[in-house]
């Protein structure tokens, strides 16, 4: 019987699990998953701590009278148990096998029902009613015998990684795209988290700005190893850097004390603020927030604004061939930095996410987890 696992929208540390039928009844269009694995990163707690206001809620949405609860998004891999009888009999690529394999954006929970529209041989999206209006980068599922990044050795790296790294291709590609906004250094915070140093790791291989990464005392002993930062300053170390330097923001954190620290000491030299992530998600303020700050407004990172742009300029083949080139590039250096750790059942699944909300994950670990 398929499991979901659920937490509360009013207070994230608060948590059950529910046992029932899906909720979709599989129709002559849908096909059904049985979710294998998946990772669980600082990142899904930044889907769940701006659920509302980002709409993470919407793409898994809990039955009625359940409201108040939600289904945090996670990236993985899956196999298809179930066709509709219309998925079954269809030919070429739009036929979809008993048995395949597929990667994408899932629920927390053992199994999925989706309605496949636009199929082809890389892949196809979920067309069911409540996701129509949701952004498409997150309605895609990939056909792993087809992507040429799918390789069955690494796939914990691509759930714990990929997605990441693609959100900071992007940041990247926007910084770069915009010529830094004229500064000589971009500063992330949370330069332990997977997306501050594959995007640091992005941008020092440009050679263009100076890198520094803001991290906590426990963390820099692992920030310093990666090299991916030309510089690394612990939190209350701020007022160490260069004031008079031309400096980007781009806050992981979301730590408004943080962020404020920042905007504080740079003051005018500060030239752009990049809001993405909330690592810190119980000292978040707003996305966005921070109008009576000095310098520029933070201003949030949407990646699938940067997608649209570079699509219409690119193309989206040229612009998936480019993320799939930096990610191969990438891949080889996780196994230096990045221990994956597998757990399955419900009472290791609330173990790591409660362990991830309170901020006791490691920097050099990954989880990956399964639901019996």
């Amino acid at each position: 019987m398929p499991t979901d696992f659920l937490v509360k929208k009013a207070d994230l540390k608060e948590t059950r699990f529910v046992s029932a039928p899906e909720t979709r009844a599989l129709k002559a269009n849908d096909i059904l998953l049985k979710i294998e694995h998946f990772a669980f990163t600082s990142n899904n707690v930044t889907y769940a701590a701006f659920g509302e206001a980002m709409n993470y809620w919407q793409f898994f949405p809990v039955p009625k009278g359940e409201e108040a609860w939600g289904r945090i998004p996670v990236w993985g891999f899956a196999t298809v148990v179930s066709v509709g009888s219309t998925v079954s009999e269809a030919t070429g690529p739009s036929h979809i096998a008993l048995g395949e394999r597929v990667y994408g954006y899932f629920p927390m929970s053992s199994h999925l029902t989706v309605t496949p529209v636009q199929t082809n041989a890389l892949g196809f999206s979920d067309g069911a009613e409540h996701r129509v209006k949701l952004h498409p980068v997150y309605n895609h599922y990939r056909r792993c015998a087809e992507d040429p990044t799918y390789n069955t050795g690494t796939e914990p790296q691509q759930m714990l990684l990929q997605p990441l790294f693609m959100t900071a291709f992007l940041i990247d590609d926007f910084l770069a795209d915009n010529q830094f906004f004229g500064a000589e250094q971009v500063v992330l915070s949370s330069a332990s988290s997977k997306t501050a140093y594959s995007v640091a790791h992005l941008l020092k291989r440009r050679k263009t700005v100076k890198v520094v990464g803001l991290t906590s005392p426990s963390n820099a002993v692992f920030v310093n190893g990666i090299a991916c930062y030309d510089q690394v300053v612990n939190y209350q170390d701020i007022s160490q850097l260069d004031s008079n330097k031309k400096t980007v923001f781009v806050d992981m954190a979301g730590n408004a004390k943080v962020r404020a620290n920042v905007h504080q000491h740079f003051q005018a030299s500060l030239t752009y603020s990049c809001s993405v992530g909330g690592t810190h998600w119980d000292a978040l303020s707003a996305p966005g927030q921070g109008s009576a700050l000095p310098g520029p407004k933070p201003t949030l990172f949407f990646a699938p604004s940067q997608i649209k742009k570079r699509s219409v300029e690119w193309g989206a083949k040229e612009l998936q061939s480019k993320m799939g080139q930096a990610w191969l590039k990438f891949l080889p250096k996780l196994d230096d930095w990045m221990h994956v750790l597998e757990s399955e059942g419900q009472a290791c699944v609330e173990k790591v996410y409660l362990a991830m909300l309170n901020g006791e994950g490691q920097a050099d670990q990954g989880y990956v987890l399964k639901l019996n």
